[in-house]
């Protein structure tokens, strides 16, 4: 089982005990083997020695990491766990040879070899063991520097996204005056010059409105649900000007469960209508395809009507909030681009990651 050990501070730090205590009786073994040439003792029981003390100092070190909670401003917990460690050492040492010299006489101090034995044990022990803490301290304290660091990388990513969010909000809410007073404008056209398609457009236009303007606040839609307002929308304007629109929508299987900015696809039909029918005294058609190629959808809205160089269409608010847009909601892997094929008329298209949509 994983744990951490606090800083200097008291702070949670990321060094697992596990590690710790492997690291602890691999050194113990280690320290076993350098003794090994000095003591006439059997191998087994030298590191049996060694591993007592070896643990006992990471017992120290354990507890001085997280006992007292709370230490004077003076006395760095670093320093109180290197000096129990050092302190660890003689004591248990001592305490090792005491049980020893229980089994049976002599007592310790009154052979000179096992004396030996216990100087030589306690003064690398001392040499050994404190530089270890050390190094175990430097490497929590490095692991902590990353854990921050790493902690400080999801804060920053968390308040990007955050940001985006809050501009896309603030650009969709931007789309939404601009679509209804462009409507709006139209039917106050009809209005004013009598049109007994008038109120039939009206009623439309109403009905169009309680579904689509809830859709405006959502953070994503999808290109199916997209289709749906266009149709709306195009069936809208034909009764508004019957004689002068036709239309046609193909989606390409598996695209409308595809994500989108809300309003994206309606945009582009909506500068249609607007710069290239509506100018237009014969009127004309609209043709809008979704495509999906090679994990890319392609959206493509081309009008016949007078195209481009009409009224400086592909500059007004709804295109560059689109581009902006597109750029957040896939960040900058999308494309807005406006071109003039025929001598009239002009194609529209969209350009980004085939993703299918959370909600």
């Amino acid at each position: 089982m994983d744990a951490t050990l606090p800083l200097q501070d008291g702070r949670p730090g990321p060094a697992p005990v596990r590690c710790q205590l492997t690291t602890a009786v691999l050194a113990s073994l280690a320290w076993g083997l350098v003794l090994a040439p000095i003591f006439t003792i059997p191998q087994w029981e030298l590191w049996l020695r060694t591993l007592v003390v070896g643990m006992a100092a990471f017992a120290v070190f354990s507890l001085f990491a997280i006992r007292p909670r709370t230490l004077p401003r003076r006395l760095a917990r670093w320093v109180l766990q290197v000096l129990g460690v050092a302190l660890a050492i003689p004591l248990t040492v001592t305490l090792v040879y005491q049980v020893r010299a229980a089994l049976g006489p002599p007592t310790f101090w009154d052979n000179g070899e096992a004396t030996s034995g216990l100087v030589v044990m306690t003064v690398s022990g001392l040499l050994f063991a404190p530089w270890m803490a050390m190094v175990a301290l430097l490497r929590q304290r490095d692991g902590a520097i990353r854990e921050q660091a790493r902690a400080f990388e999801r804060e920053r990513g968390e308040l990007e996204h955050t940001a985006t969010e809050a501009r896309l909000r603030l650009l969709q809410a931007q789309v939404q005056p601009h679509f209804l007073f462009n409507t709006l404008a139209n039917v106050r056209e009809l209005v004013a010059s009598g049109s007994p398609q008038a109120t039939p457009v009206l009623d439309s236009l109403i009905t169009y409105l309680r579904t689509a303007v809830p859709r405006v606040d959502e953070p994503e839609a999808t290109l199916g649900r997209e289709l749906t307002l266009v149709r709306s929308y195009l069936e809208l304007m034909r009764m508004r000007m019957p004689d002068r629109l036709q239309y046609s929508l193909h989606a390409d299987e598996g695209t409308e469960d595809l994500r989108c900015p809300p309003l994206s696809v309606l945009t582009l039909v909506e500068n249609a209508v607007r710069h290239g029918i509506d100018p237009s005294e014969e009127g004309g058609r609209i043709d809008v395809r979704l495509r999906l190629r090679e994990g890319r959808c392609h959206v493509e809205v081309a009008d016949t009507g007078v195209g481009l160089s009409g009224d400086g269409a592909g500059h007004g608010t709804g295109l560059v909030t689109l581009r902006e847009r597109l750029h957040l909601a896939f960040a900058g892997d999308a494309g807005l681009g406006l071109s003039a094929p025929m001598p009239i008329g002009a194609v529209a298209t969209l350009d980004f990651p085939a993703q299918a949509a959370l909600t």
